[in-house]
């Protein structure tokens, strides 16, 4: 796998994208905070297969190069790795006691946890879930800075 500096004007959207952008702000601020990390992966045409998130979010931080992949696929395998890519996705849980642990360690730090791209809600979720249902016992005494969950 090759990864390429290409210009963003080379880059075109699949037109028939069939997911939705729902929250662009929250990739501006990722790849504000942490780089542009997860190439876009295009068509050798530069039709965008996965990485529309990525594209929009560059657009809008007016970036002139993106990381780019070129996969050589055929147009159906195209389409349907877009779709599967989006699908995984979607398919994932959290382990709330890893999570929580995570979180911990992040707040051990002075990490300010909005770059975890959670909102207030989220993190209250998985900073105050039933520990004890999890099997687990953590003993720690932070207030989350972001949402003022304490944690238990």
């Amino acid at each position: 796998m090759e990864v390429r500096q290409l210009p963003l004007a080379d880059i075109k959207p699949y037109e028939r994208n069939p997911r939705r952008k729902k929250n662009i702000q929250k990739v501006i601020q990722s790849i504000k905070d942490f780089g542009f990390q997860q190439p876009i992966v295009t068509d050798p045409q530069g039709n965008i297969i996965v990485g529309h998130s990525r594209y929009a979010a560059a657009k809008e931080l007016k970036m002139e190069l993106v990381p780019v992949v070129i996969a050589n696929l055929s147009p159906e395998k195209a389409k349907a790795y877009r779709i599967a890519d989006n699908k995984t996705n979607e398919d994932s849980e959290w382990d709330y006691g890893l999570l929580h642990k995570e979180f911990t360690d992040l707040l051990d730090i002075n990490m300010d946890l909005e770059m975890t791209a959670f909102d207030d809600k989220e993190l209250e979720e998985f900073l105050t879930f039933d520990k004890e249902e999890a099997g687990e016992k953590i003993k720690t005494e932070k207030t989350c800075p972001q949402c003022g969950t304490k944690l238990k």
